[in-house]
């Protein structure tokens, strides 16, 4: 029987492994990217806060006490619509994975530039109005929550057009 040297045998296994190892990676195809498409509920949660960030810059650069209530309502709009948001984005998102920090969130109202000049009753109800009947074609394909919610967000701009409509 003839004996290998320690030299041999340890040549021997590293070429082995080097050919092991260079048909693991021919054998091994690269996986293709596929991009997710983005969740339909979340584009329109930010096409909605987007909006909504609008309508409040244009009530606050109105500058009437007399539109507090409107803006305050669109307001709480534009909070809970931030809030469904973040729960969603928490949601769908693993540990490894966090949402983004408050930093990088939409900006604030503040933080939208104003108009250049003071909107008018008139150009404040035609806004309601729009956006009062964009509401119903968001609908489809929603969950009821977020469905629910449009159609409320919808239901107080067609009021505010009504009330703006008449003297304030």
């Amino acid at each position: 029987m003839r004996s290998v040297s320690r030299r041999t045998l340890l040549r021997g296994s590293a070429l082995g492994v080097a050919a092991l190892t260079v048909a693991g990676c021919a054998s091994e195809e690269p996986k293709p990217v596929v991009a997710t498409p983005p969740d339909p509920e979340t584009v329109l949660l930010n096409q909605l806060i987007a909006g909504k960030e609008r309508t409040v810059a244009l009530y606050a650069s109105a500058a009437s006490a007399k539109l507090a209530p409107f803006a305050g309502r669109h307001e709480a709009h534009l909070a809970e619509l931030r809030r469904r948001l973040r729960d969603k984005l928490l949601s769908s998102t693993s540990p490894a994975t966090a949402p983004p920090s408050p930093a990088s969130t939409p900006p604030s109202p503040s933080a939208t530039p104003a108009p250049s000049r003071r909107p008018t009753l008139r150009s404040l109800r035609d806004l309601e109005q729009k956006a009062a009947a964009l509401r119903p074609r968001q609908l489809a394909g929603v969950s009821p929550a977020l469905a629910q919610l449009i159609a409320s967000i919808g239901a107080c701009e067609a009021a505010h057009a009504m009330a703006l409509s008449r003297s304030l």
